[in-house]
């Protein structure tokens, strides 16, 4: 279950040390958020040559890649509502399926996770670690569909159908699929590229893309202060 405050502080600084560690550099900080908004490695090597940054591809693959093994894990939250739900995305041209829950309130990403098949197993597996990672014992849970409510009583957890206040989990799969037509809607890659590529995106979204519902800030700091 979530740790003391302290201990959540130590290992958010030490983080946060880990990510500063891999983008020294403005240049790296800059290429690895084109990436996360959906430019290719082509694209990025153009716009830094552009402002004079000669890199190879293989560079900027290097700092992507490594950014995606050092990210943070998203701030501990004490979410009130919480919406879950999951996607289909091809990889290889093979159906993976998707699983994200977002704190409605902070509007950040509290997990998301990659499966190989659909099912109730899996979607069991990602709930179990979902509350494992955060304090949700007085979240509600808004969901489009009744078997997520059978698991989510399991779990001794509330939850509710809801087709109105989802709208920021919709609005985020619309986000995402538009990234993912960036790669002709199937990934060329194994399963375990594709959660790297997840686990930075979801970190762009928390950590640097501010909401003008927020008042211009990032979940992270949302939840954080």
């Amino acid at each position: 279950m979530p740790r003391d405050g302290s201990a959540v502080s130590r290992s958010t600084s030490r983080s946060h040390i880990r990510t500063r560690s891999v983008l020294r550099t403005p240049v790296r900080a800059f290429a690895v958020r084109l990436h996360a908004t959906g430019c290719s490695l082509r694209e990025i090597t153009t716009i830094l040559a552009e402002l004079g940054v000669e890199r190879s591809y293989q560079a900027v693959w290097q700092w992507v890649h490594r950014l995606s093994d050092s990210v943070p894990d998203p701030p501990e939250a004490r979410a009130k509502r919480v919406a879950v739900d999951e996607t289909a995305v091809k990889i290889n041209g093979e159906w993976s399926w998707l699983d994200t829950a977002i704190d409605l309130d902070t509007k950040l990403i509290s997990d998301v996770a990659l499966f190989g098949h659909y099912g109730t197993d899996p979607v069991a597996t990602f709930l179990f670690g979902l509350v494992e990672k955060h304090d949700l014992s007085n979240a509600t849970f808004l969901v489009d569909q009744f078997g997520y409510r059978t698991l989510l009583a399991r779990l001794g957890l509330d939850s509710r159908v809801d087709y109105t206040d989802r709208n920021l989990i919709e609005k985020w799969f619309h986000t995402l699929t538009m990234r993912l037509n960036r790669f002709h809607n199937s990934w060329v890659g194994s399963q375990w590229s594709v959660r790297q590529w997840l686990a930075l995106f979801a970190h762009y979204y928390n950590w640097l893309r501010s909401h003008q519902s927020l008042d211009d800030r990032t979940p992270a700091d949302k939840v954080l202060n």
